[in-house]
């Protein structure tokens, strides 16, 4: 009897661990078969892998399950800690909560009978305290995501038209702003002019802001009681300044109204950006100061175009006033610690 205690090749056979042979069984076997050829598995070290194919012998199913899976992950690198929910932090609020409202000063009903719109023009003299402006502030509290943004923007701009194209490109935004707010200031000082209908006679403005009265047209024809035009407001407490395009009625409702020119369709109010905290800032600001002996708590922001598409107008009501003029509050601390901490560390010394 002959007993093989591995896997052996016989005659390109594969016989399985402890099987019996009788000589006389093998050597029929070996003449039965045609006359050997090299198998490919000759070459396989036969010892290394003997516990393999016992392996794969012994059972065709695996004996591990998810529970001894678990169980031998843990022995090897330790039990799983799972990770907690990240909190959800409270909505940060202003440290002080200055009112966007004077207490001072009743909200009217109607307006008194007038004269021309109020002006005031911004004064930076020599001696006189340095006053930031809402629009700088905006600028250096942009959010990160709002920085990368324009960043991107600027370079894609500058890979396209160079750096004196987009210099080019930069200064002729700012002309056709500055024209289009100068026949603005026409159109709203002398009233009758877009009561009669005769706004729509646009051949009178530059060629490069036509589009842009036409594309405001239907909102002019709301607007009525101009109270102050491009005049510069500052908050007392606060030390702020602005200036405000246009306070007026629009569709009744006393508003700061924020004239804006836009080369892409702006459909909502969020379109937008950090504009409804600029005339949340302006309201603040106009209701602090003296100059002024009444105060809005509603705002409009109007985007024109240039194609004359008509513009849109959002409103804000008293109820988001409030709230963005809360995120204002805190834009402006934003903006001022840096520089309180900067000043209250001490000079190296020399």
């Amino acid at each position: 009897m002959f007993v093989l205690s591995r896997v052996l090749f016989c005659g390109g056979v594969m016989v399985p661990e402890r099987t019996s042979l009788t000589v006389c069984q093998f050597s029929v076997v070996h003449r039965l078969t045609s006359p050997r050829k090299n198998s490919p598995y000759s070459s396989v070290d036969s010892e290394r892998y003997s516990s393999l194919v016992k392996s794969v012998m012994s059972s065709r199913i695996s004996s591990q399950t998810p529970e001894s899976l678990q169980a031998e992950d843990d022995q090897v690198y330790g039990p799983v800690v799972k990770a907690q929910m990240p909190s959800r932090n409270e909505p940060r609020v202003p440290k002080i909560l200055y009112s966007l409202l004077n207490s001072e000063r009743a909200i009217e009903t109607e307006d008194p009978e007038t004269g021309p719109p109020t002006r005031i023009m911004l004064n930076r003299g020599q001696g006189r305290p340095f006053v930031p402006s809402v629009t700088r502030i905006l600028q250096q509290t942009l959010s990160p995501e709002q920085s990368f943004y324009l960043e991107r923007w600027k370079r894609r701009m500058i890979a396209e038209l160079g750096e004196e194209g987009f210099k080019a490109y930069s200064q002729n935004l700012f002309k056709q702003g500055k024209d289009f707010h100068a026949a603005l200031e026409g159109i709203l000082t002398s009233a009758e002019t877009w009561k009669s209908g005769n706004l729509l006679e646009t051949s009178e403005f530059p060629p490069e802001v036509q589009g842009y009265v036409q594309s405001i047209s239907h909102v002019l024809e709301d607007v009525r009681a101009v109270r102050a035009i491009e005049s510069t407001v500052q908050h007392s407490a606060l030390n702020y300044l602005g200036i405000v395009d246009c306070v007026a009625r629009y569709k009744g409702v006393l508003c700061v109204i924020d004239w804006k020119t836009s080369e892409k369709p702006k459909p909502f109010l969020s379109n937008t950006y950090d504009n409804p905290l600029q005339i949340a800032a302006y309201a603040g600001a106009l209701n602090s100061d003296d100059n002024y002996k009444y105060q809005v708590e509603n705002g409009l922001i109007v985007v024109a175009y240039k194609d004359g598409t008509p513009a849109h107008a959002h409103q804000v009501n008293a109820e988001l006033m409030s709230e963005y003029w809360k995120t204002w509050l805190l834009r402006l601390e934003d903006f001022r610690e840096p520089r309180s901490s900067a000043s209250s560390s001490p000079s190296p010394e020399k």
